[in-house]
């Protein structure tokens, strides 16, 4: 794998962890979107692109998020504890309300994407001290996509 290129684009609040958002092309023929930078505990680091689980009301069969206490459309009460099923991640005890959507498969693809992720935020945040910075443009739609394109 060989990450050909990476777009960075500064959020413009300071105060909050997400820092930035990033695509990185890979080999010039495939690209990944939506990855963010986020200021942890122990400095930066890159989160995989995700989505919200969700799951379908009872009574109107609509898609909902695992947090919703009622249902977008018909607005029945849903139940506080339907996420406690399938969506728990039992190694942390904790509730997953989101999945990624592409991820490294080894921590040696994993560091790669975070260094060059990595380099290149450090060199967009210096470009930003500039006068005359002005932020590059991404070519991400500003669409929220139908994530379950199936009937099932």
């Amino acid at each position: 794998m060989n990450i050909t290129e990476v777009r960075v684009k500064l959020t413009e609040a300071k105060k909050n962890r997400l820092q930035a958002f990033c695509s990185i092309t890979i080999d010039n023929d495939f690209v990944v979107r939506d990855l963010k930078i986020i200021e942890g505990y122990k400095g930066a680091f890159v989160a995989m692109p995700s989505r919200k689980l969700a799951d379908k009301c009872p009574k109107c069969n609509s898609k909902n998020h695992l947090r919703s206490r009622f249902c977008n459309d018909c607005g029945a009460k849903l139940d506080d504890k339907r996420a406690l099923g399938e969506s728990r991640d039992e190694s942390k005890g904790k509730f997953k309300l989101y999945a990624d959507t592409a991820h490294p498969i080894n921590s040696k693809c994993r560091d790669e994407i975070e260094q060059k992720v990595l380099a290149a935020y450090k060199e967009e945040t210096e470009k930003a001290k500039q006068p005359g910075y002005k932020p590059p443009v991404m070519d991400v739609p500003d669409i929220d996509y139908d994530e379950d394109n199936t009937n099932s």
